[in-house]
C-alpha cells in the first residue's frame, strides 16, 4: 500500500501558504494591476532596436526565491523568506486581501523547487 506524503516519517520544515485575492475594481487602471503582478511574478521585456530584438528577464520577488505554486494566487514559500512576500502585498493595501497559513512541507521539497519535476509525487490527501 502506498503511503501518504502525510504518514509518512520524515523530516519536515516550516512553511507559510500565502493566499491572495485581487480586487480589481480598487486599481486605478490595468496598469496598476499590471505592476501588481509584474512586480511578484516578474515578466520578460522585449524592446526593438533597429532591426533587433533584446530581451529582458525583469525579476518579481517571486522568482528570486523558492516557492511552490499550489494554484492561483496561492504560494508556499519558506518562512524565512515570508516577510518579504508579505512586504510586498502590504504595500498594495486596499488592492488586495491575503491570509498566510503555517504548513509543513518536506525538508527537500524546495531543494527539488527550480528543477523541472513534475507534480507526479504529489498525492491528494481526504482532510476529515
Amino acid at each position: 500500500m502506498k503511503k501518504h506524503r502525510a504518514e509518512t516519517e520524515g523530516k519536515e520544515d516550516l512553511a507559510a501558504l500565502v493566499s491572495f485575492c485581487v480586487d480589481s475594481e480598487k486599481f486605478k487602471s490595468n496598469y496598476q494591476r499590471n505592476k501588481f503582478y509584474r512586480g511578484l511574478y516578474g515578466w520578460k521585456q522585449k524592446v526593438k532596436k533597429g532591426d533587433k530584438v533584446y530581451v529582458y528577464n525583469r525579476s518579481g520577488i517571486l522568482k528570486d526565491m523558492p516557492h511552490i505554486k499550489v494554484d492561483r494566487s496561492v504560494y508556499i514559500v519558506p518562512l524565512e523568506l515570508l516577510d518579504r512576500v508579505v512586504g510586498y502585498l502590504d504595500g498594495w493595501e486596499g488592492k488586495i486581501d491575503y491570509d498566510v497559513f503555517k504548513v509543513l512541507v518536506p525538508e527537500d521539497r524546495f531543494k527539488k523547487m527550480n528543477t523541472k519535476e513534475s507534480r507526479e509525487d504529489w498525492v491528494e490527501v481526504e482532510v476529515k
